[in-house]
């Protein structure tokens, strides 16, 4: 605006005022011209302040616009940088998070069940150590090779490797199930020594998992027997059945009281049962086994099945092993079945029988099941499992260390799931080939021709309709298995006696007999 006004004075001022091109001039006009001049001049000087000021001014508002402009775009970017530091810093603290709640869940996992992580540890150890026994089993075959080559002992090799073997890690179990049984022992031994109850002794390893031949894998059941001795006061005597069935399935225990008038008078700890008075014994001391695990004067199965599952429970909160396992009873009339299950739900299962040795040999009264529909809670079978499991240990000491007869009993033990054949007929057999087969054949280059004589052996003993019991008249037994004298003069019991009495049954063993053929075929080729 100022300037426009400055623009039209001069305008004016050229225009209404030419300069004069005569030199004369009068006065007068002289002096107008003068003072018309200096009020131009101060009216321009006016106008000069008044357009500098307001050009000032505008400067200053453009500048502060421009300034504003600017501001807001650094504070747009600013904070657009601010919403991206944001983003990361969001992503970044929800990766932490995760990062935070994986490891506790790991910590939490792991803390309270640190037998998880032995038992990996061990199955891993277990796993190398079997990897690196089968390089040098190889290494030794293959050297062995040059002295004497065999294409069928080299298929036998190739078979071993193709079938899928159960998954047992059966160092750390065994091992975990013997802490537990022997801790439950300890505090049987801690607090009931002193009461009229049966004695129990060191638990007895029994049964295909402790002999190494389990077909089954994880849910395997470790099988002990806990020997027991009479209480103080009382003696046990073995009623080896009427029958004259060899082994006795109808054998009794009979309990009897004995004096101990002297050795009270010594220890002043026990009653005499025998000559004390009831009022008295029943006042200081309680009823004797009789009154308490006996059904009449013979010791009850089931009885003192349910009294060791009850104390069982009672005790476990003292077993170091119930921090890291829960405990359940299983339901058992004649024996005390566990299950243990730690905090990854793996489980173990654990079976304790009873059993009253026949004098110093390996031969037990137990109370295991019977194949009889019903067994009199008070009968205790004849049971050869600790002979068993000896002679197993036996072979073992003996046999090469790459020995693969544990292995074939296993594979032959598999295959007989849905027929009428039971694991323990293929354990006889084997058991028969172990003593008159050289341990030296059983190495795994022989695998496929022991297969083969287990399978003729079993073939033979159907079409004869015999199979010799192990224990009973055979001179083949190693002298290290104590057992009874009635054993070692018995004639040889067929176990094949009722498939000689029933012509159906024997037809289908042999028709049965055909599809294991098939099925072990198929195990080899496949194998699973």
């Amino acid at each position: 605006m100022a300037a426009t006004k400055f623009l039209a004075l001069v305008a004016q001022t050229i225009i209404q005022h030419p300069q004069m091109v005569g030199d004369e001039l009068d006065e007068a006009t002289h002096e107008r011209m003068q003072q018309r001049a200096e009020q131009l001049s101060q009216e321009m000087t006016r106008l000069l302040q008044e357009l500098e000021q307001r050009s000032q001014e505008q400067m200053l508002q453009e500048l502060e616009q421009r300034s504003q402009e600017q501001s807001g775009l650094a504070w747009g970017a600013l904070l657009f940088a601010a919403l991206q530091q944001w983003q990361l810093w969001a992503i970044a603290g929800v990766l932490v998070l995760l990062c935070g709640l994986c490891w506790w869940l790991r910590k939490r996992s792991h803390e309270p069940d640190s037998s998880s992580e032995e038992e990996s540890s061990s199955s891993d150890r277990e796993q190398e150590e079997e990897e690196e026994q089968e390089q040098e089993e190889e290494q030794e075959e293959e050297e062995s090779e040059g002295e004497d080559p065999d294409n069928e002992r080299d298929l036998g090799r190739i078979f071993a490797k193709r079938i899928q073997w159960p998954a047992q890690n059966l160092a750390y179990r065994s091992r975990v199930v013997e802490e537990v049984v022997g801790d439950l022992l300890r505090v049987f031994h801690e607090v009931l020594s002193n009461d009229v109850f049966p004695v129990l002794q060191t638990a007895i390893r029994v049964g295909s998992t402790f002999e190494g031949w389990s077909p089954r894998e994880d849910d395997a059941v470790y099988r002990l027997l806990v020997p027991l001795k009479p209480p103080r006061g009382h003696a046990f005597h073995l009623e080896l059945g009427t029958t004259g069935e060899m082994p006795a399935k109808d054998s009794c225990i009979r309990v009897e009281l004995v004096c101990t008038c002297m050795s009270e008078r010594l220890a002043g700890e026990m009653l005499c049962f025998l000559h004390q008075p009831e009022e008295e014994l029943r006042r200081n001391q309680g009823p004797s086994l009789l009154g308490t695990l006996c059904t009449g004067s013979y010791l009850d199965v089931q009885k003192t099945a349910c009294w060791f599952q009850n104390f069982v429970r009672l005790a476990w909160v003292k077993v170091p092993q119930s921090r890291r396992y829960k405990m359940k009873v299983l339901p058992s009339s004649r024996s005390c079945k566990l299950q243990l299950t730690n905090a990854s739900r793996r489980t173990l299962f654990i079976e304790m029988m009873f059993g009253v040795q026949q004098g110093d040999s390996d031969i037990f009264l137990s109370s295991q099941t019977t194949e009889a529909i019903f067994t009199p809670s008070t009968m205790w079978p004849e049971d050869c499992a600790v002979a068993e499991a000896k002679f197993f240990t036996h072979m073992a000491r003996q046999a090469p260390h790459d020995s693969f007869h544990l292995k074939c009993l296993q594979l032959c033990a598999r295959i007989l799931v849905g027929t009428s054949f039971s694991t323990y007929t293929v354990k006889t057999v084997v058991m028969h080939l172990l003593t008159t087969i050289p341990l030296s054949g059983w190495r795994r280059k022989h695998f496929l021709l022991r297969l083969e004589d287990i399978m003729r052996y079993l073939r033979c003993c159907l079409e004869e309709k015999r199979l010799d019991h192990f224990f009973f008249g055979n001179e083949n037994v190693p002298e290290e298995i104590i057992l009874p004298p009635a054993f070692q003069t018995a004639a040889p019991l067929n176990l094949f006696q009722c498939l000689a009495q029933d012509p159906a049954a024997h037809a289908k063993a042999l028709r049965e007999l055909d599809e294991l053929q098939d099925r072990l075929t198929r195990l080899l080729f496949y194998g699973h």
